[in-house]
């Protein structure tokens, strides 16, 4: 039987409060509540991972950077990129968290495939990849059985931020986005397809929800 997927679709937002948002969100959520998918765009910020090493940041400049409880070394987010965060009860989708990590890179990979763009996984580097160019970065956190943070996928940005950072931990790895590979330019476009691919990949039926985003009451301790 599928399970429902509640969709935010809450335009831009600043990186803080969306994370603090979605950490209560897990801290308080229960067996029975909905899994969830937002969709975003973030203020421009650099966000680095808890193993990350601040030598990655190499000139922000006037963009802040941001420590924070997801895996992975250091990325940007802006204008221009889709970011979603799959709040997912694994337990209950069945999959573990390699099998997340696979599914969502999937997600992308064929939803880049609307669009005929031929894209790829490079082992022991998670993400989405054109001829060696990164085009979508995954940084997740899973407490209490339940995901949190997610993906970043670039769309229609300016690409210059990457140059300040060595992207993901690699230094001159190089970044793309799907309009300069031939796709749609509006994020609307790219984020009908990665919905009804990702929940293709874990067996979801979405569900569009308010574009808010969500409070839950705070779970009481037994």
């Amino acid at each position: 039987m599928s399970l429902p997927l509640k969709v935010r679709r809450l335009g831009r937002q600043p990186y803080e409060a969306t994370w603090e948002a979605m950490s209560q969100f897990t801290n308080n959520r229960g067996t029975d509540t909905p899994d969830e998918l937002w969709l975003l765009e973030h203020d421009p910020v650099f966000t680095l991972g808890q193993a990350g090493k601040t030598e990655h940041v190499l000139a922000p400049g006037d963009i802040p950077v941001i420590h924070v409880d997801r895996g992975g070394q250091v990325t940007y987010h802006g204008p221009g990129q889709i970011v979603a965060y799959p709040m997912i009860d694994l337990r209950r989708a069945g999959v573990s968290v390699r099998e997340l990590v696979h599914k969502i890179e999937q997600a992308i990979i064929d939803t880049m495939g609307h669009w005929n763009i031929g894209a790829d996984r490079l082992e022991g580097a998670p993400g989405v990849y054109v001829a060696g160019a990164k085009v979508a970065a995954l940084g997740l956190r899973v407490r209490r059985g339940c995901s949190f943070h997610g993906l970043a996928f670039n769309v229609n940005m300016d690409l210059e931020p990457y140059h300040r950072i060595n992207p993901c931990g690699y230094k001159g790895l190089e970044v793309t986005q799907v309009l300069d590979l031939g796709g749609p330019s509006r994020l609307s476009d790219v984020e009908d397809a990665l919905v009804e691919e990702f929940c293709r990949q874990f067996g979801f039926v979405a569900e569009a929800a308010p574009p808010i985003l969500p409070e839950l009451p705070a779970r009481v301790a037994v």
